[in-house]
């Protein structure tokens, strides 16, 4: 007997709602009969997936592990079905786009555009994270493309780079000292405090670059704080926590503010961002041309910059 995608709704609308009585009025259903079918699919998988408190209800490991399961088995349920329904004259259906945080990912928005302005009932979904949980999403198939720094196994996937580079630099208050330079030296980071992506702590793709680019071991340098998302970041520089590593332009910063600068780093650091999809993967339609159009707009640009000397 196999998972019913119906039961597996049930079940998530029961954890989202931590009730069985507001899980029945939000799927139009008496509660004996959602209750009986729970019970149903906890005896035919031989596990208890919910603890049935008096107030409230509870998800077991088990339970936990086959919510996170429901979520990625019905999100592409529902994206199936949507493909399915497309056609060639009239594409609908969701891209579904996972994402480092750069200024880079315009490229990608550009065409967006484009084609949806084609394409009304196209739709797009961008989920955001550091490289590893994109790929991780990519091979789930949770996602369509993913957009990450590094290296990507061309063997298992199709490789576009974007056309842009992303620039490292510091961002910091306006009351710190460095703000007066125009750009910021390794030694000048010795002994500040300072902000960096979890990723690189962890050795991601920039962590070389930066490791190298600073000539000290980060033990040895004052990281007071760690991020993964930026604007979260600009909140601990604009709280003076420290100043922070990032990516240029992620962080958009007016020349008129009043508490926040950012300033390059020099010698500079660049990273390209690569636009990853899977080999021999049977993609909707609407994903089909967008592909296509990455690919079009990318020779595009490619043939408009002059050859280096």
């Amino acid at each position: 007997m196999m998972l019913d995608l119906r039961v597996l709704n049930y079940f998530l609308t029961v954890a989202r709602e931590e009730s069985i009585t507001h899980a029945a009025e939000a799927l139009h259903l008496s509660q004996p009969t959602l209750s009986r079918q729970l019970r149903d699919m906890e005896d035919m998988l031989g596990k208890e997936l919910m603890i049935r408190g008096p107030r409230r209800i509870t998800l077991t490991e088990d339970g936990l592990f086959l919510k996170k399961r429901a979520e990625e088995i019905l999100s592409l349920a529902s994206n199936t079905e949507q493909e399915l329904r497309s056609d060639d004259t009239e594409l609908n259906g969701t891209i579904r786009i996972g994402s480092a945080e750069s200024d880079s990912v315009r490229f990608l928005m550009h065409a967006a555009h484009d084609i949806q302005a084609r394409y009304p009932h196209l739709h797009f979904h961008i989920t955001s994270g550091d490289g590893q949980q994109m790929m991780e999403l990519l091979d789930k198939s949770l996602i369509d493309i993913a957009v990450v720094y590094g290296h990507v196994d061309t063997e298992k996937y199709e490789v576009l780079p974007c056309p842009t580079v992303d620039h490292w630099g510091l961002l910091l208050r306006r009351d710190n000292p460095l703000s007066q330079k125009e750009k910021i030296t390794p030694q000048d980071l010795w002994h500040e405090k300072l902000i960096v992506s979890n990723q690189v702590l962890q050795g991601d793709s920039h962590a070389d670059k930066l490791q190298t680019w600073i000539k000290k071991p980060f033990a040895d340098l004052s990281i007071i704080a760690t991020y993964n998302l930026a604007y979260n970041a600009s909140l601990m520089v604009s709280e003076g926590l420290g100043s922070c590593i990032m990516l240029e332009k992620i962080i958009r910063v007016q020349d008129d503010d009043d508490t926040l600068c950012f300033r390059l780093l020099d010698p500079p650091i660049f990273d390209k961002l690569l636009i990853a999809w899977k080999r021999f993967q049977l993609f909707s339609k609407g994903t089909q041309q967008f592909i296509q159009l990455l690919k079009q707009e990318k020779a595009s640009l490619d043939a408009m910059t002059p050859p280096r000397p």
